[in-house]
């Protein structure tokens, strides 16, 4: 038997989002910094929970490990929030892959579906995880301090999200559906009986089919009125005895008699 929908359908979402996350997770562009003041034109500052990056657009260099020249910036409480989350949520969605892989009925007549649901449940908790300090940190996106901010009352700061929170909302989208999909499988509605998945009882009785008798083929050469057949009438005679006495064929040579000679409508 196949295996159930729901269950390919969470087993597929679930990594694609924990890969989505990892991305998110160790990437530092969770915001980046145009048009600083007193800077390069073309210089980007790329900020993310564990690293800040020093980018120019122009010649494509790229400085990293700048974590501790604005160590104000990692000081926010959002920062060490969204760190312990985000890893929380890799090591959840790992787990939750682990209990639901056992729970698919690849290998098996019949899945085990409390399994798959505790493992859907551990991954939509993951989902959350991730999507709880991304939204935190888009709320006060503008309003964490940094030593790369100069705060210009006469030039508003450029100030844009960056590609970490994009990947963090669709892989923490993907892992709470995937991992409810797969939580519905405990449902006595979603169990296998809407599936045609339900074990078959045997009642006990026996089915006996008939044995179709062989047909014997007999040659068209065949003369039943010979001497060395076992049959003691031949298939003519047969015939004659299934018919109607009025509607038999007479021999050459026969007068009836009967009715003062007047023929039978049969004998015309």
């Amino acid at each position: 038997m196949r295996t159930p929908g729901i269950l390919i359908f969470g087993l597929v979402l679930a990594p694609c989002g924990w890969i989505l996350n990892l991305t998110s997770t160790v990437a530092p562009n969770w915001r980046t910094i145009h048009s600083l003041t007193d800077e390069p034109q073309d210089l980007v500052v790329e900020q993310g929970i564990w690293d800040i990056c020093r980018t120019f657009t122009t010649s494509r260099a790229q400085q990293c490990n700048q974590r501790s020249n604005d160590q104000t910036y990692f000081d926010h409480q959002i920062i060490s929030v969204a760190q312990g989350m985000m890893v929380a949520s890799l090591i959840v969605t790992a787990v939750g892959l682990a209990v639901a892989t056992p729970g698919v009925r690849c290998w098996r007549d019949n899945p085990r579906w409390m399994l798959a649901s505790l493992g859907g449940l551990l991954i939509s908790c993951s989902g959350l995880l991730t999507i709880i300090p991304i939204a935190w940190y888009t709320h006060v996106l503008t309003s964490i301090n940094s030593v790369s901010v100069k705060r210009d009352p006469a030039k508003a700061d450029d100030i844009r999200v960056g590609y970490c929170i994009v990947l963090g909302y669709i892989g923490g989208i993907m892992e709470v559906l995937g991992g409810f999909v797969m939580f519905l499988g405990i449902c006595s509605c979603c169990g296998g009986r809407n599936r045609g998945e339900k074990p078959q009882t045997n009642t006990g009785r026996a089915t006996f089919k008939p044995t179709p008798i062989p047909r014997v083929n007999i040659p068209s050469n065949y003369d039943s009125s010979s001497e060395g057949s076992s049959i003691p009438y031949s298939i003519k005679s047969v015939d004659d005895d299934l018919d109607f006495p009025r509607a038999k064929p007479r021999d050459i040579g026969t007068i009836n008699k009967s009715y003062t000679g007047r023929p039978y409508d049969a004998d015309l």
